[in-house]
């Protein structure tokens, strides 16, 4: 019986190795990486970039390349992006709506004409809370009455711009009376 015991443990030779901890995983995995550029994620790939690099990539990079180099600290790669042919519509009004770009952003998409032609890039430039006043203030005469509405609710905005548009909302939902000479 004891024999039988003895049999069933495993030898220290028969053993299976003990498994790699997790730092010597993650150091093996960024050694390959390094090896194989291709492996690496594209936040990691543009991360490596200068900054020349990444005014080229923004210019001529597909739209997720342009997603994170608009959040660039550097202002140049930032106005890169919004200068790229490529750039659509679907993507002003992205970039307008994000709470992570810089106010920088945010006033070039605002000065420029093209952009602006969009209603709904001014409703996400509006509605976004990063968006400087002096910028916000003149395009809140251009919102209509639901989302003026929904601007007076919002309360990620600036308390002056939420009570202007308030203000604005109630003025044009009523009714607008015809004076007439004579009668009041």
């Amino acid at each position: 019986l004891a024999d039988g015991i003895k049999r069933a443990r495993p030898r220290p030779s028969d053993a299976p190795p003990p498994p790699p901890s997790a730092e010597i995983v993650a150091e093996e995995d960024a050694a390959k990486e390094k090896k194989d550029p291709d492996r690496q994620t594209l936040l990691q790939r543009i991360n490596s970039l200068t900054p020349a690099e990444k005014i080229k990539t923004a210019l001529t990079g597909n739209q997720e390349e342009r997603l994170l180099l608009i959040r660039d600290s550097n202002q140049l790669v930032a106005r890169a992006v919004l200068g790229s042919p490529k750039l659509t519509d679907g993507e002003v009004e992205a970039f307008a709506m994000m709470k992570n770009v810089t106010e920088e952003v945010l006033r070039h998409i605002a000065m420029n004409r093209a952009f602006m032609k969009r209603y709904m890039v001014a409703v996400a430039l509006v509605n976004n809370p990063r968006t400087p006043l002096d910028v916000t203030l003149p395009l809140i005469n251009r919102l209509n009455e639901r989302d003026l509405k929904n601007l007076s609710l919002n309360k990620n905005v600036p308390d002056t711009l939420r009570s202007l548009g308030m203000k604005l909302y109630k003025l044009k939902k009523e009714p607008q009376h015809s004076k007439l000479p004579g009668k009041h």
